[in-house]
């Protein structure tokens, strides 16, 4: 056995979503959440979308036509916690409804206390779970669960 070591994963560079209709996807990626379009190649019904800087990360969009069988998948985008906090009224304002952890239509984004992170979940317009999340730099509180970011700036803290 050879002992040789493998490339060390530095983090997520591209990720790819099935969609019913690219053309309304590429105008949720693009225009909504301001992704820049890479390329589209229409003869294979995909485009690519880059997120933040080209070297950094990269989403494909590929159209699966009218098939009855659609596949939700999740993708969560790290953003500032100034951003995520604020995400909610601006989804909103686009016509997309903030969601919490478990789907339910919620207007403020929720921590997760095991990491402890906060994240607003919402949906594309072919059902796949997006989220805005930014890991927060205080320990986590396991025991916290998943709710509201306002109980978790409301929360008594826990004693070390």
């Amino acid at each position: 056995m050879v002992d040789a070591p493998v490339p060390q994963i530095l983090g997520l560079y591209e990720t790819h979503l099935t969609v019913a209709d690219l053309q309304r996807s590429i105008g949720f990626y693009r225009d909504i959440l301001k992704l820049e379009v890479a390329t589209i190649i229409e003869n294979r019904n995909v485009a690519f979308l880059w997120i933040g800087d080209k070297r950094t990360s990269m989403l494909g969009l590929w159209e699966t036509g009218s098939a009855p069988l659609r596949m939700r998948l999740h993708i969560a985008f790290r953003t500032t916690l100034d951003d995520v906090v604020r995400s909610a009224a601006a989804l909103k304002a686009h016509g997309v409804q903030p969601k919490g952890f478990h789907g339910e239509p919620l207007d403020e984004p929720v921590v997760a206390g095991w990491m402890p992170a906060v994240s607003q979940y919402f949906s594309d317009p072919d059902g796949h779970s997006i989220e805005f999340i930014h890991v927060l730099e205080e320990p986590a509180d396991p025991s916290f669960g998943v709710k509201p970011y306002s109980q978790w700036l409301s929360r008594p803290k826990p004693t070390i």
